[in-house]
């Protein structure tokens, strides 16, 4: 029996208290009553069409026939029951067919589907996308295409790397030029023509929907026909893959996008994943080359727009991270339970007569299982909390919302890459659980880890995360994010300190704490950023690692030790603060000492 809907309601109910969210106006309507029925609806639906669909969307890969990409039937099915389950606008108002719940109760319903099948349907890109037109598009961008996206009748990407580009976002080379005299006065937007090349796109093309919008990032060229080099010439744009009316309603005209190929994967196999070309002419559109496309926002702005898509995005890639973490930290539990091997040693050694015991009665086993589960339900832990400052920021008053945003700012890398890292392990764990059986397909934890790889990478590796962090998240204002991060950790560590149980924990995230910040300060001391930044990935472990650390003592507060439950979340605290945050030392060093191994190797040298 799974014991994630059990840790889901804790964390909401006895440790974020959500309840509290229902005295405010947005969520009136709401109970735990009616928090619990979307959670029930969804672990029913996850195990009813994601979970029995996961294997086959791993082994029967996405193929393109020519005209349309084949995906198995079940992962349509899976696809279709999500959206019918109202969950891509499960946070949006009534008037748009939502439900207006809490951010946190959404992610944490969502949290199912990830756990049962995270490789089917690609709905959290859709959703991503439709919340980004309703902050920056028009009153006729969002009812054209975002309230059709919430429905599900259209489905949406991120386009924004391109082969000689990559992460680096301000070489990309699509073009976006004026559409003709009338282009300006369009009412679905300024109307441009886009030409260039996109990869890695996720869902770039399937039949699960009507139609598939895809925001693009692209360059507008100037009086003299160059692009505006670097990130602040990038503009934002709608392109649909069939054009469609002021209704919503499909034209009958195919936008002049195509398809140039599939990216066979290591995992994540159920979601297509393409190489998009626009305008190269193979569906000319109203007579000519080039996919119409319309300006989101300003010119020169598009980077602003696609952060807002990309910040909600990090955190659900952190929580699908989690989530895979979680599957196979149940299935190696489950294995570890059942699986007799070895026999027990007494004060004469090992009785060869005795029987077999279970592998769960080794300590290296039980160090394998503590650690993922310190992982999984720690990384849940943050993903949730991270989701709870979401709720804060748009329905707390305004100190308070100021307050979320903020510290919501400084968690973002940290929600994104540590879950990333972490539960990855937890996964790599779980396949040494099963010795060499994990190994195989016979059990499924090989496809979890392969799975899991993705989420290194998706989003924003850990170097961008780092850089992010390091040089961005912790200096901008002064400070005042990481200062407000510290006054949250202090203030937990001040109630954990008269509980002899945590006490001595609570001494070391204090000491934690004052070791990332003296590092903070030595990192930045020559004023050189090179120098600072050169070491910003072992930083961002250790921040990590303090901020989860600070997750544990907060729940372990909330957590009563008479049950077995509570036991285990207590043992999952001590294991994290006793074999994980020492690790901090090492990485914190070379942020110190400002090593310049990394930053004065040469190419000739390796």
């Amino acid at each position: 029996m799974s014991a994630l809907r059990p840790t889901v309601d804790f964390l909401l109910h006895d440790w974020l208290g959500v309840d509290d969210l229902t005295q405010r106006p947005r969520f009136a309507d709401h109970s735990r009553d009616t928090f619990a029925a979307v959670l029930d609806t969804c672990e029913r639906i996850a195990q009813d069409k994601f979970a029995p669909a996961n294997r086959r969307a791993d082994v029967e890969e996405p193929r393109f026939d020519g005209e349309k990409v084949i995906l198995p039937e079940s992962t349509v099915e899976a696809s279709r029951a999500y959206v019918e389950s109202g969950m891509l606008a499960a946070a949006q108002d009534y008037d748009l067919g939502g439900m207006q719940l809490p951010c946190v109760v959404e992610m944490a319903a969502n949290s199912f589907f990830s756990k049962a099948g995270i490789g089917l349907g690609g709905h959290m890109l859709t959703s991503g996308n439709a919340n980004l037109l309703m902050a920056h598009g028009t009153e006729a961008q969002r009812r054209v295409f975002a309230h059709q996206e919430f429905t599900g009748r259209f489905f949406g990407t991120m386009c924004l790397s391109e082969p000689q580009a990559g992460s680096s976002l301000s070489d990309i080379l699509t073009r976006a030029e004026p559409d003709g005299d009338d282009a300006a006065r369009d009412p679905l937007g300024p109307r441009f023509r886009l030409r260039g090349n996109k990869m890695w796109i996720s869902n770039g093309e399937h039949e699960l929907a009507e139609n598939i919008v895809h925001l693009v990032l692209a360059k507008i060229p100037g009086p003299d026909g160059k692009l505006v080099p670097g990130a602040r010439g990038i503009s934002l744009f709608i392109v649909p893959k069939k054009l469609v009316g002021l209704d919503g309603e499909l034209t009958g005209e195919r936008n002049d996008v195509a398809l140039a190929g599939l990216n066979h994967k290591l995992g994540y196999r159920g979601i297509p994943n393409t190489l998009l070309n626009f305008g190269e002419g193979k569906f000319p559109v109203r007579g000519a080359a080039g996919a119409i496309g319309y300006l989101v926002g300003k010119p020169g702005e598009g980077l602003r727009g696609m952060f807002h898509m990309m910040n909600e995005a990090r955190i659900a890639v952190g929580l699908g991270a989690v989530m895979l973490g979680y599957a196979g930290y149940e299935a190696s539990l489950d294995y570890a339970r059942g699986r007799p091997q070895g026999r027990p040693i007494g004060p004469g050694g090992k009785d060869a007569s005795q029987p077999q015991i279970p592998i769960i009665r080794h300590a290296d086993v039980r160090r394998m299982l503590l650690a993922q589960k310190s992982y999984v339900e720690g990384g849940l832990a943050l993903a949730l909390y991270c989701a709870r400052l979401v709720d804060e920021q748009h329905t707390g008053e305004p100190d308070a919302a100021q307050e979320a945003a903020l510290l919501l700012e400084m968690l973002t890398p940290i929600a994104k890459s540590w879950p990333s890292e972490w539960c990855l392990e937890a996964n790599s764990l779980a396949i040494q659980v099963h010795g060499g059986y994990g190994y195989t397909r016979d059990y499924p934890v090989e496809q979890y880890w392969r799975d899991n790889r993705l989420n290194m990478i998706h989003e924003g590796t850990h170097g961008i995360q780092a850089l992010d962090l390091l040089g961005r998240k912790v200096v901008m204002n002064g400070g005042a994010g990481l200062l407000l991060l510290a006054r949250k950790v202090n203030a937990t560590i001040e109630r954990a300190m008269p509980v002899e149980a945590l006490h001595p924990f609570a001494m070391a995230l204090a000491q934690a704490l004052q070791k990332l910040g003296a590092a903070t300060k030595a990192a930045w001391a020559s004023g050189v950023p090179e120098e600072a930044l050169a070491n910003a990935v072992p930083y961002l472990q250790a921040f990590g690692h303090v901020v989860l650390a600070w997750m544990w003592l907060d729940v372990a507060l909330s957590s009563g030790m008479d049950s077995a439950a509570g036991q285990g979340r207590h043992a999952a605290c001590r294991f994290f603060f006793r074999h994980e945050l020492p690790r901090i030392e090492a990485w914190l060093a070379v942020v110190r000492e400002r090593d310049d191994t990394c930053l004065t190797m040469r190419d000739d040298w390796f």
